[in-house]
């Protein structure tokens, strides 16, 4: 809807005559190895830019390349954003960074965590940002979200970022992913400050970045998928001029098991999360301000986060994880943003979830 039908046939009818010339999918003899996707950067090493496979299209979303309400299922499909060089007009203060951006340093670090993203079996889609003054928009969680039906695209809470989900909406169409719906002023809110506690239950943190009219809008677009959301109190912590998402202080990583950061989550929702018989692993304080608890679930206990959080690692494996690192001086770091931040998953397998 909303003229993502039009877009879509335009988008995939450039898709069929570049992919005629190209060779077949091992995997699946009438899909191409690889496609030139408009506004979508070549990827480095091929495999990243390579369609769904068969194995992908029979996962949840029926072979449209996108769903999974779940944060937890297995990672099919995976959107992500290059880091975009600073211009003059750039002031890494107004971002809220803690230093001067190192281009160099971001980008090869961000290339390092797409192979990691690749090598979980991942379809890694690298889109390009093309304008400087949208530094923030390497963390592409935050401008939508996914559902079985299409896109959400937020309104953000920061106002450098107010532009991203146009970003995102271009990229989106162009990837056949029709829009569900958007949210509209004076509501806000930003994909950080939600995840999916089942296939049929949203969290989302109200907070500075989202607020109450834009729970009550995402609520009423989610209602007709017959999705129930559940709010939950974020604490003032730092003030409104420092990130504190939702995603900040609790990452799912299998249906019954959560990391958490318990100091800053609100005892009603730490006695909702009991009641569905979710067992958490607290993250040690030292480990917040590296932000120990914001972990991306590659598979259901298969899970990625920055190295610096050593003994975060250590409770995630005696908690049965699989953990893998990766190092983010500059994107995640200097930036406040972690490796949910970074990516932005289409597709999950929602029957995965749980299976051990």
């Amino acid at each position: 809807m909303y003229g993502a039908r039009d877009s879509k046939s335009r988008a995939v009818a450039r898709q069929e005559r570049a992919a005629e010339s190209l060779p077949r999918s091992p995997y699946n003899s009438h899909l191409p190895l690889s496609i030139p996707h408009p506004r979508l950067l070549p990827s480095t090493p091929a495999k990243m830019t390579t369609l769904a496979n068969e194995e992908m299209i029979m996962s949840t979303s029926q072979g449209l390349g996108y769903g999974g309400q779940s944060v937890v299922g297995k990672l099919r499909r995976v959107l992500v954003y290059e880091p975009v060089a600073p211009d003059d007009g750039v002031s890494w203060e107004a971002f809220g960074y803690f230093r001067p951006i190192d281009q160099e340093r971001a980008t090869q670090e961000h290339a390092d965590f797409r192979q990691i993203l690749s090598d979980s079996g991942a379809e890694v889609i690298v889109g390009e940002i093309g304008d400087a003054q949208l530094q923030d928009a390497i963390f592409p969680f935050d401008p939508v979200i996914i559902t079985d039906q299409g896109a959400i695209l937020s309104r953000m809470g920061k106002e450098l970022r107010r532009r991203e989900p146009d970003l995102l909406r271009e990229t989106l169409t162009d990837l056949g992913v029709p829009i569900l719906g958007e949210i509209k002023a004076p509501g806000t809110f930003e994909g950080g400050d939600s995840f999916w506690l089942d296939e049929r239950t949203l969290a989302v943190g109200r907070g500075y970045r989202t607020n109450a009219e834009g729970i009550e809008q995402i609520s009423t677009i989610l209602a007709p998928l017959g999705v129930e959301v559940i709010t939950v109190d974020l604490p003032h912590y730092h003030g409104p001029a420092e990130c504190l998402h939702l995603l900040s202080l609790i990452s799912l990583l299998d249906r019954d098991l959560a990391v958490v950061y318990l100091p800053l989550l609100s005892v009603h929702f730490i006695r909702q999360l009991h009641e569905r018989g979710i067992e958490l692993v607290e993250i040690p304080d030292d480990e917040f301000s590296t932000q120990g608890s914001n972990v991306l679930a590659l598979e259901p206990r298969r899970c990625l986060l920055l190295e610096e959080n050593v003994e975060s690692a250590r409770r995630l494996r005696a908690a049965g994880c699989e953990v893998l690192t990766y190092r983010g001086t500059e994107i995640s770091h200097n930036r406040s943003g972690g490796p949910t931040c970074l990516t932005r998953p289409l597709l999950r397998d929602v029957e995965s979830a749980g299976a051990r």
